[in-house]
């Protein structure tokens, strides 16, 4: 059996009372960081082997679906937030349902549900790109791509990439392009960053040193076309 257990992605008091009693009674636990996971565990009392989980290693992948096929229970846990989203997971979630090996996925922390959560500019659909590629032309293709389709488009981003980021996102798509940034979510330096591409890019270039992981969604400009499609439903 394998469970897919999200921890927090910062406050450790917003993992689950059922990740808490997965993690309890699970044979093993495969992580993408043991000494990350190891300080969540001993937080919590738990006291579990935690094995590393290399998503880009076959042998990696294969012990850990031996371990599966030879009867044990494990949770595969990422360092924060949900496995297989932008996070190591996928691959074994794949080989062990092809295996026959029942997969129980639970619900708990996510960067992107909580950052779109209080951006306040969608209650239905977006488009996640994740992590985009380091080299300019193919993420400014996959921006472009993604916004075409008229959704919010929501991105991750490390400190030391934002600026050049929002740059990009300024040349691709318009120095007035919308745009809220969430920095350390759940943490207690969390902070809300909205303006256009090209003033969040000026503004955190001033800064000595950006720190902290961000989401970044990109949104459209008001006008009586967002308006229209974002209308109550006349039924209710």
């Amino acid at each position: 059996m394998l469970y897919i257990v999200p921890t927090p992605i910062g406050n450790l008091q917003d993992i689950t009372l059922r990740a808490l009693e997965t993690l309890k009674a699970a044979d093993a636990v495969l992580c993408e960081d043991t000494r990350r996971t190891q300080i969540l565990l001993s937080h919590f009392g738990i006291s579990k082997p935690a094995f590393r989980y290399n998503e880009n290693d076959p042998h990696s992948v294969a012990r850990c679906l031996e371990a599966l096929k030879s009867g044990k229970t494990c949770a595969l846990v990422s360092d924060c937030g949900t496995p297989c989203i932008s996070d190591p997971g996928w691959k074994l979630v794949k080989e062990a349902v092809a295996a026959g090996i029942k997969v129980s996925s639970l619900p708990g922390p996510s960067a992107v549900a909580c950052a779109l959560a209080g951006a306040g500019i969608t209650g239905g659909a977006f488009t996640f790109l994740g992590f985009l590629p380091r080299k300019p032309g193919k993420a400014a293709k996959l921006i472009a791509a993604a916004y075409a389709l008229d959704h919010p488009v929501v991105i991750y981003e490390s400190p030391y990439r934002v600026v050049k980021m929002l740059e990009l996102i300024a040349k691709t798509l318009g120095e007035n392009t919308p745009v809220v940034l969430a920095r350390e979510l759940s943490k207690v330096y969390e902070e809300w960053l909205r303006g256009t591409a090209g003033s969040l890019a000026a503004e955190l270039a001033k800064k000595s040193k950006v720190q902290g992981e961000f989401v970044l969604i990109i949104d459209r400009p008001a006008g009586p076309e967002r308006e229209e499609n974002n209308a109550p439903d006349p039924y209710f």
